[in-house]
């Protein structure tokens, strides 16, 4: 396999992770600076710092748990609300042509993140897989996560 020279994963490799990254980027206080991109009573959505694909975001509970089963009839209805309105928003605003989505539960089922359960929403268009995943084992996200906040952000307030 070749290498993809990514020096912005350097900060997240080396740095040693104390807690939750999702709770602590809600107690920031700085949504923009954090990829916040929205908010409800009792969920919040956020750009994939390291996306699959551009647009990738997560709809997260406010609440820390580690699967949907803890959470009450609010907030799964509030997750799932939101789910759906980030679906539209970015189908709208990205042209989405379909999506991927889903939950990894359990380090096994692939989840990076075991303890804070979350959503993950790819965006996907025609054409969007290329030779380059084939060729050369890499993946290519065309938008920056700032363009994309600003893109989603704006659609949102619509």
């Amino acid at each position: 396999m070749e290498l993809l020279w990514a020096p912005w994963r350097c900060s997240y490799v080396t740095k040693k992770h104390r807690g939750c990254f999702l709770c602590a980027a809600l107690k920031a206080g700085k949504d923009r600076d954090r990829l916040i991109v929205s908010k409800t009573r009792h969920s919040f959505c956020i750009l994939n710092l390291y996306p699959y694909n551009a647009g990738h975001l997560m709809i997260v509970p406010r609440r820390h748990v580690k699967d949907l089963e803890e959470l009450n009839r609010a907030e799964r209805a509030d997750l799932m609300d939101l789910f759906i309105r980030m679906k539209q928003v970015s189908r709208k605003a990205l042209n989405a042509h379909g999506f991927n989505a889903g939950i990894n539960f359990g380090r096994v089922a692939g989840a990076g993140l075991v303890g804070h359960v979350h959503i993950h929403l790819v965006p996907r268009w025609e054409g969007d897989t290329n030779f380059m995943p084939i060729a050369t084992d890499t993946k290519v996200v065309s938008a920056s996560l700032g363009a994309l906040y600003d893109c989603l952000t704006k659609a949102l307030r619509k």
